[in-house]
């Protein structure tokens, strides 16, 4: 009796390669674990985001090492200092500016103003928009404001911050962060393409230096839109 040849199982198309699935699970947990974290009450909300933040932070570099990826190590290293430093942008818009507040929903705060998560919350965001924009900075900025847009329109209903005072607001965004948070993508994409082989002393510089130019952004977006905007018009 002849041999019928079965036809062979297809494998699905266009697998991932190994590192992008790596990488890929990295960011699925995040947003699981992330999820958890904002559903729980205060004050165990607040300890469980910022748990989720040292845990992608911790996890990100060991796994983008264990697949190869030398340049993604160095993408977390440089966005993990420009993080840090996005307090101080956070800090004078919440309590200077008085355009930003974040509820306290627990776990430790900076000058009971800012959650600490915040100084680790930036990282994911920005690796994002760099890891998908191929590090071309134009691209990096166009992904930026739309990844960030979500965020915006998610972070209020989950508590994390919200927009305050005087600004114009479209579906509860402040519209002023938005240019502001494309130009801080801009900024990470030009400054780890300068950067990225330097001393680590050279990199810290930079990536203040990244926080910095994203303040002057903010102020600037702030007073064409929500000040000189008004008085134009008025």
């Amino acid at each position: 009796m002849p041999s019928v040849a079965l036809p062979r199982p297809r494998s699905a198309p266009w697998p991932l390669p190994r590192d992008l699935r790596a990488i890929a699970l990295v960011h699925a947990a995040l947003l699981v674990f992330g999820a958890v974290a904002i559903l729980l009450p205060a004050p165990a909300q607040g300890w469980a985001v910022l748990a989720c933040v040292v845990g992608y932070n911790v996890a990100l570099p060991l796994v983008a090492r264990s697949v190869g990826r030398a340049d993604w190590v160095a993408m977390w290293a440089f966005l993990l200092p420009v993080s840090i430093f996005q307090v101080l942008p956070d800090w004078i818009l919440a309590d200077l500016v008085g355009t930003l507040a974040f509820p306290d929903v627990g776990g430790p705060r900076v000058d009971d103003v800012i959650p600490v998560a915040m100084g680790g919350m930036w990282v994911a965001p920005l690796f994002a928009a760099l890891a998908l924009g191929g590090g071309r900075p134009g691209r990096t900025a166009a992904l930026a404001a739309g990844i960030f847009l979500g965020t915006e329109l998610l972070a209020p209903v989950v508590d994390l911050w919200e927009p305050t005072g005087d600004t114009t607001r479209v579906l509860g965004v402040a519209i002023y962060v938005i240019p502001a948070e494309a130009a801080l993508g801009w900024a990470a994409a030009v400054g780890l393409g300068l950067v990225r082989d330097r001393p680590a002393a050279v990199r810290v510089g930079a990536a203040l230096a990244v926080s910095t130019f994203y303040l002057g952004a903010l102020v600037i977006a702030h007073f064409l839109i929500d000040i000189a905007g008004w008085r134009i018009t008025a």
